[in-house]
């Protein structure tokens, strides 16, 4: 999906905090920062931080870990997992002849937020040695938007060679039509790499609040954004330019 710098520059969303425009989220995106997304406050009602994949260093996933504090995955396109022969962990579970019917009840339908899971398989490249550290799992993600820009070679096949499961980078594979059939921040990490003209897959995480042990309030991520010049979005505003533009 391409969407010219002119439409871009017509959207502006205005916090209590900064001023942000699309642009400059798009800006940030392909400079290699981060943006913070909100999804909403009737879904997860949690802040991630978002970094596009092809970027993501070993001092990404430190600043995750540390200023953000909750798992560190990487979102895909759809069509990207389709090709790799990827599905979605309830899928797998459910048609796993080793997990007993007894089991398969623990298998997560919908989510108290509305939405089933998007989660797949956890992965780690082959090149990595724990797959934890800063280092191992920067380069998994790294390996990963690698995989998509390449256009020799089965990438299926590529894929299969290159990383091996269980892992420490669990995988998310975005809705198939995006934010017309979820609201995720799977979905909307997707939706502004594509804007960005940037490989569909991005690093995110959770932002936590060591304090009251529950997610990050968004008046305290707006502080962290506007102290750290990082573009701030909420999902509804995101989900309002998907339908007009």
């Amino acid at each position: 999906m391409v969407v010219t710098t002119f439409v871009v520059r017509f959207i502006i969303i205005t916090t209590s905090f900064l001023i942000m425009s699309f642009e400059e989220a798009i800006s940030s995106l392909r400079k290699g920062g981060f943006i913070l997304l909100h999804d909403a406050n009737k879904r997860e009602n949690e802040v991630d931080m978002v970094v596009a994949a092809e970027f993501v260093t070993p001092e990404h996933i430190s600043r995750m870990r540390q200023d953000a504090g909750g798992l560190i995955c990487l979102s895909i396109d759809h069509s990207f997992a389709k090709t790799l022969g990827l599905n979605y962990m309830h899928d797998i579970l459910s048609n796993a002849q080793n997990f007993d019917n007894q089991s398969k009840k623990m298998i997560m339908g919908t989510a108290p937020y509305g939405d089933k899971p998007s989660f797949s398989i956890s992965i780690n490249h082959t090149q990595t040695y724990t797959g934890i550290t800063d280092r191992d799992r920067a380069l998994t993600i790294n390996e990963m938007a690698h995989l998509y820009k390449n256009t020799n070679g089965n990438k299926k096949e590529i894929f299969i060679s290159s990383f091996k499961t269980p892992g420490h980078v669990p995988l998310l594979i975005a809705s198939e039509r995006l934010l017309s059939d979820r609201l995720g921040h799977t979905e909307m990490s997707i939706y502004m790499t594509n804007l960005a003209g940037l490989c569909p897959a991005a690093a995110i995480c959770e932002m936590l609040d060591s304090e009251t042990h529950t997610a990050l309030s968004i008046e305290k991520a707006k502080k962290y954004a506007k102290e750290n010049t990082i573009p701030y979005f909420d999902g509804n505003e995101i989900i309002k330019f998907s339908k007009e533009h």
